[in-house]
């Protein structure tokens, strides 16, 4: 309350002519303002050096891309997960049906089984990529994901690794699926779809369709692992990662 006071005992014991009521008004309302915060200031990462906020986030985002791609990699890890398990292309699903419906629902189910035992087998090779993207991390990146959404590091992953994860996913998925006669005429059909404007070109070849899937699955389940570690720091590998995700939770 004395604060407060003390701009109006000045202005009355100044001149009349300088008393000035919108002045005074002006300086109270300066003192009714909290001071001023940075974002890193209000989400307690000012606690921290900057090298350990790197530090820790790069150590979560291992973990967590090693996660994802553990669960991934493992038998039935796209196929027995119905959040990533790659369907057939839409333009095969009627004929899906309609074959279900004559009894003859193990062609399409072969199908869908073979494509997911191609991601299965071409997930491994994200781990190396991954774990590269977290090294080449620049202090920039790190507060950007820190203070960023909850799937800010799944985001920065995908704009850096998903060019060259297709290339490597593509030529093993390509592998897999060569002996499966099905796949050999799912893209006869498909071309002639594509002249026809029945079938998109970037369906037109199933080796496509499955590695786009495939990055897809990854991709969710990194943005969960992502999650989980935000919304509950204990998940977190490492004291000092535990700490720094605790600041910034809301």
């Amino acid at each position: 309350m004395r604060l407060l006071l003390l701009p109006l005992l000045l202005a009355l014991s100044a001149p009349c002519s300088a008393f000035n009521l919108d002045d005074l008004k002006s300086k109270l309302d300066e003192l009714k303002q909290p001071p001023s915060q940075s974002s890193s200031e209000a989400s307690g990462l000012d606690r921290f050096s900057t090298q350990d906020q790197v530090t820790s986030l790069k150590q979560a985002l291992s973990q967590g891309a090693e996660n994802a791609v553990r669960e991934l990699a493992r038998q039935n890890g796209y196929l027995g997960n119905e959040k990533v398990r790659i369907p057939l292309p839409e333009n095969l699903q009627k004929a899906d049906r309609a074959l279900r419906k004559i009894g003859l629902g193990k062609y399409p189910d072969n199908l869908i089984t073979a494509m997911n035992r191609a991601a299965e087998a071409a997930v491994p090779e994200a781990k190396t990529l991954l774990l590269g993207a977290v090294k080449s991390m620049t202090v920039t990146d790190a507060k950007d994901i820190l203070l960023g959404k909850d799937d800010a590091a799944t985001q920065y992953f995908r704009r850096s690794t998903d060019s060259a994860l297709t290339g490597k996913f593509k030529p093993i998925v390509a592998r897999s699926m060569q002996q499966v006669s099905l796949a050999q005429a799912y893209d006869r059909f498909a071309a002639k779809g594509v002249r026809l404007g029945l079938v998109e070109e970037r369906d037109a070849h199933l080796d496509d369709y499955i590695t786009r899937k495939a990055l897809d699955g990854l991709f969710l389940m990194m943005a969960e692992q992502e999650r989980l570690i935000r919304a509950d720091p204990l998940k977190a590998s490492g004291d000092l990662a535990r700490k720094i995700f605790a600041a910034i939770k809301p």
